[in-house]
């Protein structure tokens, strides 16, 4: 097959099961393939090894060396909950009723008429557990247990949060929760579940609370990194990855299990976004692109052509096709035989992972603020439409916050700079036009609010007038 882009509709028809309909896949092995998903809780894009920090973690730079490391990875929001209702929907986060973060009183979760990765995989023989950060509400209706996982250990939320609590399935098991030990717990429990499925197909969702703030090691790294107690906390959570990798060879399940590790979002005091500019809660790059290494023995390729990248210490082969978290649902579900959702956002990269195709054609993604849309990306090209008067750490205006439409648009080439400090609108209004249409069409299959929220952001300027649907400021 041709490793140009291929049209949506051809990707995911070459997408049907490319990573378990070979041969050599199954003569590997006849059984489903299981699956680990480990993300995160604000790891910036700079902030492993072999995506250029000199924090040493040898354990990701290992799932890089072996698996496929994405350059162009893109978390489904800025911040913690809508990202996470995205990544186990395969949806936009305003798509699911999470357009915001989640509080432990609040009384609203993942939409019920939405699923989960593991609501996907149960019928198809799966036993899943969820183990960290849940964050996707509180109610018992959207606690983990209710959205397809067999087993729950972790926070129902972020960790600076009150009241203080790590729960085991529904009874809260420590209180408040020992934050030093908590890496260690997480991944004890991760162990433990791999051993007690080793005979069936399973599904692990290990979402750390670290290194989002407060932050703490345990006395084995506590100390040890030459990056201060971020860089502590980061070490362990590598760590975590050489132990669950480690199970699964004592297991024997290596080559039946797909790993996969990434970041919810950007950084947020600390932490590196790389040569990113922005951070969590921006729509700029560095809160929406996130690390992601895919490594599946056998079944994706660690080498491939020209995407291997020589000379640098712990990165095999990289791809640069443009993905997001909302993929993974359908990817997993195609891989695992399970039907696939309606109306999902994402769409199968399994051609990607596989090394078939290099690049994904969809109509465009979209970066939201809460309910207000503020930019969009296509091929290499994004585009800004809005954007906030402020940000959460800083004051609020005299007048109110509000989300203001950008006059003309802003257009970056992320490919010739990723760090979005040229504004090339004026010289490429037939880009303009052609990412602006694209949101024209995708805005309304949104819900209600999210047109709410553009009808507002549009008419906060009285000084502008409409040309097409996008405004301009008027002469």
């Amino acid at each position: 097959m041709s490793q140009e882009a291929v049209s949506r509709r051809a990707f995911l028809n070459a997408g049907a099961g490319t990573l378990l309909s070979t041969s050599a896949a199954r003569a590997q092995s006849s059984r489903p393939p299981n699956f680990i998903l480990i993300c995160c809780d604000d790891l910036g894009y700079g902030d492993l090894h072999s995506y250029g920090s000199s924090l040493p973690t040898p354990n990701l730079d290992r799932m890089a060396q072996e698996g496929v490391q994405f350059r162009q990875f893109y978390a489904a929001s800025n911040v913690c909950s809508p990202s996470r209702a995205g990544l186990l929907t395969g949806c936009y986060p305003t798509r699911v009723g999470v357009p915001a973060v989640l509080w432990p009183d609040s009384t609203t979760g993942i939409s019920l008429s939405n699923r989960t990765i593991a609501e996907v995989l149960k019928p198809a023989g799966y036993t899943t557990m969820c183990t960290g950060k849940w964050h996707l509400g509180t109610q018992p209706q959207f606690m983990p247990r209710s959205r397809g996982f067999d087993q729950y250990y972790g926070i129902p939320y972020s960790s600076d949060m009150a009241p203080s609590v790590l729960m085991q399935n529904g009874a809260v098991v420590q209180s408040p929760v020992q934050l030093d030990t908590l890496t260690q717990c997480y991944t004890q429990q991760s162990v433990d579940f791999i051993a007690n499925n080793k005979t069936s197909p399973f599904f692990l969702y290990l979402a750390h609370n670290l290194p989002h703030l407060p932050l703490a090691a345990s006395p084995a790294f506590l100390g040890k990194s030459p990056l201060g107690l971020y860089g502590d906390a980061v070490q362990e959570i590598d760590w975590s990855v050489g132990q669950i990798l480690q199970a699964l060879k004592d297991n024997g399940i290596d080559g039946d299990t797909m790993v996969m590790f990434t970041s919810d979002h950007g950084p947020w005091y600390q932490g590196s976004a790389g040569r990113l500019r922005g951070r969590k809660w921006s729509t700029y790059e560095g809160g929406h692109r996130v690390p992601f290494i895919a490594r599946f023995p056998g079944r994706i390729p660690s080498s491939h052509g020209a995407m291997l990248r020589t000379g640098e210490t712990g990165v095999g082969r990289m791809s640069n096709a443009v993905v997001t978290a909302m993929d993974l649902l359908p990817t997993i579900a195609r891989m695992a035989g399970a039907p696939i959702p309606g109306n999902l956002d994402g769409v199968d990269i399994g051609p990607v992972l596989s090394g078939q195709v290099d690049s994904v054609d969809r109509e465009a993604i979209l970066y939201f603020n809460n309910w207000d849309l503020q930019c969009a990306r296509h091929g290499p090209w994004k585009l800004h439409l809005s954007r906030g008067n402020t940000f959460p750490w800083s004051p609020t205006p005299a007048d109110g916050n509000y989300n203001l439409p950008l006059a003309p648009p802003e257009l970056y080439n992320l490919e010739l700079d990723p760090d979005e400090s040229f504004d090339v609108s004026q010289a490429n209004p037939g880009v303009v036009a052609d990412i602006t249409a694209r949101v024209q069409r995708l805005l309304p299959t949104f819900p209600k609010d999210v047109m709410d929220a553009w009808k507002n952001t549009m008419s906060q300027r009285v000084q502008y007038t409409s040309v097409g649907a996008l405004p301009v400021k008027a002469s």
